[in-house]
């Protein structure tokens, strides 16, 4: 394909075979369509070198273009969004962001490269959809009808910039758990780290962690919405366990946790702070999220992401050194400005008529889910014509455009000990293309790829409960109300699903 793009060229234009079911066949490319695969490289700087791919289904398009995010640090192409949006016949899009040979977790070949670091930031996804879109024309000699993002973690993130920096790119954006407050976020990560690698004796031991998720659904039985689920239900900001509870009555032992791993519990919730000022640097995670902590001390000693602070502070850099007091400050000025998806004003994005959908689990070690909610509070306070307006009339002109997911006990995009999957995409679909918004996702959990429950999630600030009747491991038998505290709903505080 001989095609001039404003910020790169192509470098492969493959007809790819469908049905891949020989053994010799990577598991992603099994069972596919065939469709034609664009490389392409883009250089919007004389330090970029953004690598994108575009596959494009040969027959059975839907007339529609996905763009796809990443993960982490990035560096690869991640074949399998293509292939999921492939199968939905999509024509779809994905890119390194610029970092190759960066991994998901290093980004040490970035230091030294403030353009890689923005392409990175808020510059691949962008250049990846014009690329994409031009490219779909010429393949098909007709632009899509409708364009779609599709990201979580750092594809979360790189779904918010486009609406905040580059609002006419996408009609729709599903932005899942969002790393959008980058600078703050590695800072909360190094915290975790840091309180879990303090001498020896204020590490929680991996068999431990059971001890601190069982006290919690002991204690917040109010947070769940059938009594044998092992996840809270509802919001876990209104689950107020102590870990103090587990502290140790002599010594140490295998059923509690000695003075120092209290303590170690106890700043991991709450989040990084200043010492000086005790102002909070970024939330913690939430009660219910134990499972995922034994990732915070990683093997090798590294602070885990912490290639993000060498960028600022070079490559020797320690984290030991780590000042929280006054070194943040440094780190969001150097970088903020490229990598955060802050702002709430969207006023464009929703004058376009663009939705937004956002989810995020409510067990998520990594990126504390509380940073999203507040997050969806600051656009709710921002982009209303009325700022003297009630809370509830500023939400109802928010949900016109962006509704916010909080899934209950799913891990960092998937994972967790409660639902661990979503569709968020066909609801987008619905509500851009159709008018209909989405009073609930449709979220399930699945083992061995067998659905083990399915539950609807209801949009912020509504909360799923059961009905007190029918199968617990059915969506039908859920309805939405206000989030419970510990004395539970009153019965006026319930709504259906279709009169929220």
């Amino acid at each position: 394909m001989k095609l001039p793009l404003p910020h790169g060229k192509i470098t492969a234009a493959v007809i790819e075979p469908e049905d891949r079911t020989n053994a010799n066949a990577a598991p992603v490319m099994r069972g596919l369509p065939s469709f034609c695969r664009v490389d392409a490289t883009l250089t919007p700087t004389p330090d970029s070198d953004i690598k994108i791919e575009i596959w494009m289904p040969v027959s059975g398009w839907n007339g529609k273009y996905e763009g796809t995010g990443s993960g982490g640090f990035a560096g690869s192409i991640q074949s399998w969004d293509l292939a999921n949006g492939l199968r939905r016949g999509y024509a779809v899009a994905n890119t390194d962001m610029g970092t190759a040979p960066s991994t998901g977790l290093n980004g040490d070949a970035l230091i030294g490269h403030p353009e890689k670091w923005a392409d990175w930031g808020m510059r691949a996804t962008h250049e990846m959809t014009v690329a994409a879109k031009q490219i779909i024309q010429a393949y098909y000699q007709k632009p899509p009808q409708h364009s779609y993002f599709n990201g979580c973690s750092t594809g979360g993130e790189q779904g918010l910039m486009e609406a905040e920096r580059f609002p006419d790119d996408y009609d729709g954006i599903i932005s899942g758990a969002p790393a959008n407050n980058r600078t703050r976020l590695h800072v909360a990560i190094l915290w975790n780290f840091v309180m879990s690698e303090r001498p020896p004796e204020y590490r929680i031991p991996p068999q431990k962690l059971p001890i601190l998720t069982q006290a919690v659904l002991h204690s917040c039985s109010a947070q769940k919405a059938v009594p044998s689920d092992n996840f809270l239900s509802d919001d876990p900001t209104m689950c107020h366990w102590n870990p103090q509870t587990l502290l140790c009555k002599a010594g140490d032992a295998p059923d509690c946790l000695t003075a120092e791993q209290v303590m170690t519990a106890k700043q991991i919730y709450a989040g990084p702070r200043n010492a000086s000022t005790h102002v909070s640097l970024y939330p913690g995670v939430e009660p219910g999220s134990e499972s995922g902590w034994s990732s915070f001390v990683p093997e090798d000693g590294k602070a885990p992401y912490g290639s993000l602070f060498k960028w600022v502070f070079g490559s020797d850099w320690d984290w030991r050194s780590f000042d929280f007091n006054h070194d943040v400050s440094r780190v969001d000025a150097r970088l903020g400005p490229k990598l955060n998806a802050t702002s709430p004003d969207l006023h464009t994005f929703k004058a376009s008529a663009h939705k937004l959908i956002l989810y995020h689990g409510w067990a998520d070690w990594l990126v504390p889910p509380r940073e999203s909610v507040h997050y969806y509070e600051r656009v709710v306070n921002t982009n209303v014509q009325d700022t003297t307006a009630s809370h509830r009339s500023k939400l109802e002109e928010t949900e016109s455009f962006f509704r916010l997911f909080m899934i209950p006990g799913m891990a960092h995009c998937g994972g967790g000990p409660g639902l661990n999957n979503v569709d968020a995409l066909t609801p987008l679909e619905l509500w851009t293309e159709k008018g209909i918004a989405p009073e609930t996702l449709t979220a399930w959990r699945d083992d061995h790829d067998k659905i083990q429950m399915t539950r609807p999630v209801c949009a912020y600030p509504l909360s799923t409960h059961y009905k007190e009747t029918g199968d617990p491991n059915d969506a039908g038998s859920f309805l939405c109300s206000v989030p419970r505290i510990e004395e539970g709903p009153s019965h006026s505080d319930e709504h259906s699903l279709s009169n929220r």
